[in-house]
This record gives C-alpha cells, structure tokens and sequence, in this order.
C-alpha cells in the first residue's frame, strides 16, 4: 500500500503539471494572424471597414444616401451631378475600387486564420489523446500493481490464518497439560 509520503509526492506532481499547463498553448502559432491587417491601428481599421460593407446598416445608409442624391439633383435643389448622375457612377466606383480589394483581403486573412486554428485544434486533439494513453497505461500499471498487493494480501492471510490455528492448537496443548490431573 502506498505511503502518506508517497502520495503527498504524486499530489504534488500532479499539481505541479496542472500550473505547467498553459490552455493557449496550442494557439500560441496563431497570434500573428489577430487581425486580417496585422495588428496596427490601421489594420484594426481596416477590418472594421471591411466587416461593415456587408451590414445592413450599411446597406440601409447607401441606399438612403443614393436616394437623397438622385432626389435633390432630380428636383433640381442643386445641380452638380444632374442626369445621368455621372459622379454618382464615379463614387460607386471609387467606392468598389476600395471595398473588394479590402473585403477579399479580409477573406484570405481570415481563411488563413481559420486554417490555422483548425491546426491548433488538431494539435491540441492529437495532444489530448496522447494524455488519455497515457493515463490509460499509467492505471494498466496501477491495476497490475494494486493486483499483486492483493496476491501479497491473499498469501499474508492464508500465512496468518495457518499461524492463528497453529497458535490455537499449542495454546489448546498447553492449556492440556496444564489442567491434566496427575
């Protein structure tokens, strides 16, 4: 059977692995790959941009804006984009010219960042079960040690069952002679 020293050591291993054990360790490859422009306030801005092309705030505010353009230069409040609203068109083409390189660019950053934490996942699976053999052989030996103990138990018993009965059967002698009449 184990000693009270013994298992305050296994504790103590035990212990000691689990504040070894970093729970991002596995993501610790990916930490480049924050954000889909790096880790700069541009970059923050950026994706932050591209993120809200495909809102429907977004898409409400365009559709507002586009309305109150064609509206105002139609009813002739101003005239400085008139029929066929040519700088209208130019906008939306600056606009696109800017929005698909930045949306797609987010798309790559992100599909590597997917990939990549697909990886530390698989990692970290493959490290999971490399610990549950681990485990698994660990209580094999466990079970074979705790299996002889018992062998060690069962022999000691039978050992002291037969000096417990030897012991009964002197006592029972003695106890013979001594109250035997001469």
């Amino acid at each position: 059977m184990p000693t009270i020293p013994a298992l305050a050591k296994a504790e103590a291993a035990v212990a000691n692995a689990a504040a070894r054990v970093d729970p991002m360790r596995y993501l610790r490859a990916t930490e480049h790959l924050t954000g889909a422009f790096g880790a700069s306030g541009f970059g923050a801005r950026a994706e932050a941009f591209a993120r809200f092309f495909g809102t429907p705030k977004f898409l409400i505010g365009q559709t507002l804006i586009v309305a109150a353009w064609i509206a105002i230069n139609s009813a002739g409040m101003v005239r400085f984009d008139l029929y066929p609203f040519i700088l209208l068109n130019l906008a939306f083409s600056l606009q696109a010219a800017y929005a698909a390189p930045l949306i797609l660019l987010a798309q790559t950053r992100q599909a590597d960042r997917d990939k990549a934490m697909a990886e530390a996942d698989a990692q970290h699976r493959e490290a999971l079960a490399q610990e549950s053999l681990e485990r698994e052989a660990e209580a094999c030996r466990q079970n074979e040690a705790l299996q002889s103990l018992l062998e060690q138990n069962t022999r000691l018993t039978v050992e002291v069952n037969a000096l417990v009965s030897k012991i009964n059967s002197l006592t029972q002698d003695i106890h013979d002679r001594v109250t035997a009449r001469p």
